[in-house]
């Protein structure tokens, strides 16, 4: 599932090729991807406006349009935003824009689990309410991440995953950050010192960083706005490697679905 790294490399590299084009036509192939709206109204709403910014909120990529409107596309599992040329084919696209210059940007998912919403500012002020702080934003301090963690009895992993505490981290980079923060994931949040906390907040800014420089993460379905798979798999030190030995201790990595029923990977050894 696409978390904080990959929709920001996709929202990032959308508003340096997009902003300021014009959407000139609207075809909605899969109208279940399409959340308390209908196809006749997307159609209508985004034909003839302008792509003033896209940026990215939690693990959602938007795009912020003129006369304060946003289409907020949440990928999900299989979802993907692909710029490229008009495609005669594309079988697991839903929704397809065509820009006034030929491109085209295409919103394609295989298993459809992903949505697409238009929302008034009001609603988008609304939905964006309910999530927590940006992790990658300068006023993210120690203390309001502090603030995030304190009084919760949930286990740390779980409380860094919960969007309405804390927006954009995902199983990938919550097993990451616990393991270079030597955190045990199923710790309970309101029991890390004030120095566990500072560890664990550097820790993670770092490794959100880290991936979004290397563009992401790809295993299998996720790719970036043109079509690219991210860079980051190479640098993973817990997820995905339950069984493997330990790149700082040597001993072999747990894994447990206990948390959430999300895969959990770290090391008994050097994580406490």
């Amino acid at each position: 599932m696409p978390e904080l790294p990959e929709t920001e490399t996709i929202a990032r590299d959308l508003h340096a090729a997009i902003a300021g084009s014009v959407i000139i036509s609207v075809e909605v192939l899969r109208r279940d991807v399409l959340r308390d709206v209908s196809a006749a109204r997307v159609r209508q709403s985004l034909t003839s406006r302008t792509v003033s910014r896209a940026w990215r909120r939690a693990k959602s990529v938007v795009l912020s349009l003129d006369h304060d409107a946003h289409l907020v596309v949440t990928p999900r599992f299989t979802g993907a935003l692909i710029l490229g040329a008009a495609a005669a084919e594309d079988r697991y696209a839903c929704v397809r824009m065509g820009l006034e210059d030929g491109r085209e940007l295409r919103y394609t998912d295989v298993r459809r689990l992903g949505t697409v919403a238009f929302l008034s500012s009001d609603a988008f002020a609304e939905w964006s309410a309910a999530l927590g702080p940006e992790p990658l934003d300068a006023d993210f301090t120690v203390e309001r991440f502090s603030g995030c963690l304190r009084g919760s009895k949930r286990a740390v992993k779980a409380v860094l995953m919960d969007q309405s505490r804390l927006a954009g981290v995902g199983n990938i980079y919550a097993n990451e950050a616990l393991w270079r923060a030597g955190v045990r994931p199923s710790r309970r949040a309101s029991s890390l010192t004030r120095r566990e906390r500072a560890t664990l907040h550097a820790e993670l800014t770092a490794v959100l960083h880290a991936a979004v420089a290397a563009r992401g993460t790809s295993f299998r379905d996720y790719r970036d706005a043109f079509g690219a798979r991210g860079g980051f798999a190479s640098q993973l030190q817990a997820y995905g490697r339950g069984g493997q030995p330990c790149t700082r201790c040597g001993l072999p990595l747990k894994s447990s679905h206990a948390i959430d029923g999300r895969a959990t990977v770290w090391c008994a050894g050097c994580q406490q």
